[in-house]
């Protein structure tokens, strides 16, 4: 009885949870992949930065625009070359600013790099320093604690969307760039 009982609560949460995502991309602006991909592809580099999970999910969409042939780094590796003028920074903030976002943002646009924040937050301080703005509408750690919080805890509802909606950019990419899943695919590290 007790296995039947928590497969049944596993479903009921998968459910919520993943009617939860489909909320947020159903409120999720129509031309955000178009705004992204555009930013993305009149760069000449592209630095990446996320703190935390939203760090993990900016180390994914890096890696995917690295497939893509596309020349990103993550900011803060070692090998991560300066950023100027023509470059862009990606960078991460869902509860609407980190200090370490807004003071790499903050050296990239005195570089001459252009910035853009995905961000649950539009109206947060990153967002208003930003050159472009990616609004994800999803419960982040701020606003967890509010009534009708989600399943998910914290800020995974935004998490979870991030991830999705990269690689949502990446399908964009690919296609406007002309690119096959074999040639990304052969850009995939072999040192696995």
């Amino acid at each position: 009885m007790a296995t039947d009982n928590a497969t049944l609560l596993f479903h009921e949460s998968a459910e919520k949870a993943l009617a939860e995502v489909g909320a947020v991309f159903a409120r999720v602006q129509a031309d955000a992949v178009g705004r992204m991909c555009a930013e993305i592809l009149r760069a000449h580099r592209i630095a990446c930065y996320g703190v935390g999970r939203e760090g993990l999910m900016i180390k994914a969409l890096c890696m995917r625009l690295m497939h893509l042939g596309l020349d990103a780094h993550i900011a803060g590796d070692m090998t991560t070359p300066a950023v100027g003028q023509g470059d862009l920074l990606i960078a991460s903030a869902g509860p609407g600013s980190f200090s370490t976002v807004l003071a790499l943002m903050g050296v990239a646009q005195e570089a001459g790099a252009r910035t853009m924040v995905v961000t649950a937050q539009p109206g947060g301080a990153a967002a208003s320093k930003a050159d472009a703005v990616i609004h994800l509408p999803a419960q982040t750690m701020a606003d967890d604690r509010s009534p009708g919080a989600g399943v998910l805890p914290m800020g995974s509802l935004f998490e979870a969307a991030e991830l999705i909606f990269f690689d949502l950019v990446t399908i964009a990419l690919r296609e406007r760039t002309g690119q096959t899943p074999e040639q990304m695919r052969a850009r995939h590290t072999n040192l696995e």
